[in-house]
Parts: structure tokens; C-alpha cells; sequence
């Protein structure tokens, strides 16, 4: 059975940091697209990141570029969201998510829809 975790979430400053975790069980992270997702209160979710396995590489949506960096240890099935310079528009639930792994993830990583596992989400608040 797919699981993901997430945790690392909480309020910190703005510019300061926080590395988000998602642990991945019943799965093996090479055959699968790790995707990164926030919620605002009153909003849609949204795509911050994502790991692709097929096409070795990372995203990053433009607000969070520069910013945010994704990571994957096999050896902990686990990937991290290492987030820095966060600023208040930050502020959000954050959720991981899993796919298959296809090539060209680039055209589909920031749509929901696409992924068919989700975490329970972990809060991240960025307020002085």
C-alpha cells in the first residue's frame, strides 16, 4: 500500500528556513515522480516542486525557483523540500504526492490531478 508522510512543517520568521520531509512506504522512489503541493487558506492547491525519476531531474514552479530545493535519499525512501528565504505568501499547508513515473514530467508535475497518492499535508507558517 502506498504512504507518504510529510513533516518539518511550522511558523518561523520571514527569511528564515525549514526542510520539509516526506517519507514514501510500499513503494520504491525510482519508479515513481515525487511531487511537492501548498494550500493556502481559501485557496486551490498548488504546485510547488517535483522530483521526476524518468527524466532524472527537478521543478520548480517561478515563485518558489531559487528558493526552494527538492531532494531525494533512496537509501531513507524519503524526499526533502528545503525551503529558504521564506517570505508570509509562503504560508500553507504542504502536501507530497505520487505518481508513476513518466518522462516529461515538466508538462503535468503542477496538476493534482496527475498524482494518485497523497500525504496528510503539514503546516507551514511564515509570519513575524
Amino acid at each position: 500500500q502506498v504512504q507518504l508522510v510529510e513533516s518539518g512543517g511550522g511558523l518561523v520568521q520571514p527569511g528564515g528556513s525549514l526542510r520539509l520531509s516526506c517519507v514514501a512506504s510500499g513503494f520504491t522512489l525510482d519508479d515513481y515522480d515525487i511531487g511537492w503541493f501548498r494550500q493556502a487558506p481559501g485557496k486551490g492547491r498548488e504546485g510547488v516542486s517535483c522530483f521526476s525519476s524518468s527524466d532524472d531531474a527537478a521543478y520548480y514552479t517561478d515563485p518558489v525557483k531559487g528558493r526552494f530545493t527538492i531532494s531525494r535519499d533512496n537509501a531513507k525512501n524519503t524526499v526533502y523540500l528545503q525551503m529558504n528565504s521564506l517570505k508570509p505568501e509562503d504560508t500553507g499547508v504542504y502536501y507530497c504526492a505520487a505518481r508513476y513515473s513518466v518522462q516529461n514530467a515538466s508538462a503535468y508535475y503542477t496538476s493534482p490531478q496527475e498524482y494518485t497518492s497523497w500525504g496528510q499535508g503539514t503546516q507551514v507558517t511564515v509570519s513575524s
